[in-house]
């Protein structure tokens, strides 16, 4: 069978090694995968599509195609709306980091706070805000985008990220920032190590995931002092350089293990 490896064209050579190793893992399977750009003008045919663009409109366009798609298009959609993301983790009834969308300064009614627009990702168009001047800055350099503005809550700036293949828990991972900063991301200099989930905090990741009926996801939260933890974000795609630090484990190999069984269990229906 051959599959569709769709990224955007910046991410594709920063991400080559972890494309190669998915191209190792599917051909164990007898599975080819091709490199496409999200932009490309034309998307060939293929007989399924691992989908790794922040692209939910082109999404939703190969969805049409009626072949499988991992991920689907709508857990694009949500994964890459952070107020969305939210919106839906509150209808589980998990907690979340409390998070309203704002379009002016008088919108925000505490400090500090933090503003994020919907759409950024690995710690960009993020702000940690004290001042009404700063919000404004914010407000202006961000204008065109949806702004949220979520409650500023004292982690240490640790978080942790949950990798799910379907609705099973790969791993988990315990993020720390970097020095003087309140963002947890590793690629922004932050520390990892691995993270064990209780069993009610597997019980939330995997609600949240047969809820979105996505496939390989990440899902974020803001990890408490009391070792409680808040819903904070979803992603997808989601990177795995964190897993692979703290495991020396190629998670390539079990995102191909699970697409083969799918598309398997797929054939068997038809």
């Amino acid at each position: 069978m051959n599959g569709l490896l769709i990224y955007e064209l910046k991410e594709i050579e920063r991400n080559r090694s972890f494309i190669d190793r998915l191209i190792t893992a599917a051909e164990i399977h007898g599975l080819t995968l091709t490199v496409i750009d999200d932009q490309n003008s034309t998307i060939p045919e293929a007989d399924f599509i691992f989908f790794r663009a922040r692209n939910p409109k082109l999404a939703k366009q190969l969805e049409q195609r009626n072949i499988p798609m991992f991920n689907r298009a709508e857990v694009n959609v949500i994964a890459n709306d952070k107020l969305k993301a939210i919106q839906v983790v509150q209808l589980l009834g998990i907690a979340t980091v409390p998070t309203s969308k704002i379009s002016l300064i008088s919108d925000i009614k505490e400090y500090p706070a933090v503003l994020k627009t919907v759409d950024g990702h690995g710690g960009t168009q993020v702000e940690l805000i004290s001042i009404e001047e700063d919000a404004q800055s914010f407000l202006e350099k961000h204008e065109g985008h949806t702004i949220i503005a979520q409650t500023y809550i004292e982690t240490n700036a640790t978080d942790v990220r949950v990798f799910m293949l379907g609705v099973e828990v790969v791993g988990a991972v315990k993020r720390i920032g970097a020095k003087n900063s309140f963002k947890s991301n590793f690629t922004l200099g932050g520390t990892v190590e691995k993270y064990t989930l209780s069993e009610q905090q597997i019980a939330d990741v995997q609600k949240i995931a047969k809820a979105l009926k996505s496939d390989y996801i990440g899902i974020d939260f803001l990890l408490l002092p009391d070792g409680n933890w808040l819903f904070n974000e979803i992603e997808d795609p989601v990177g795995a350089r964190s897993y692979f630090a703290t495991t020396g484990e190629d998670i390539a190999i079990p995102i191909m293990n699970y697409m083969k069984k799918k598309l398997t269990e797929k054939e068997c229906a038809d």
